[in-house]
């Protein structure tokens, strides 16, 4: 599948999916893809979405300001990620927003283009 860029959004956008993993521009992330506002990060050690936790996004959340919320994409299908996970990431002030991976590599880029302070972590498809 084949997306279309749209230039007014900022930092990355997911321009398409290669196998289970996301292009982004020329590049491709076949394991999983972190993103922030100004850069995409390979998720090589993506855990299955009900063990995700803090340490499993790395530097994902060092970004400053923080994060207006989390955006969660689960693989081929939306699952729920742990409750733990969610009430840390709620403690912190950081919504968490899950869905199918591809449902959320497409909200990431209108997300982008309305200049929304996110972040994102996609496992793969």
């Amino acid at each position: 599948m084949e997306l279309r860029r749209d230039d007014t959004g900022q930092g990355p956008i997911v321009t398409g999916f290669s196998g289970r993993g996301f292009r982004v521009k020329d590049d491709v992330f076949p394991d999983g893809l972190l993103l922030t506002p100004a850069k995409a990060l390979r998720w090589s050690d993506a855990p299955a979405p009900e063990q995700l936790t803090l340490a499993a996004l790395g530097d994902l959340l060092t970004i400053d300001p923080l994060p207006e919320f989390l955006l969660l994409g689960t693989g081929a299908g939306l699952r729920q990620p742990p409750r733990a996970f969610v009430r840390e990431l709620e403690n912190m002030g950081i919504g968490v927003e899950a869905m199918d991976s591809r449902a959320a590599a497409r909200a990431w880029g209108v997300l982008r283009a309305e200049e929304r302070w996110i972040v994102a972590a996609l496992l793969p498809l």
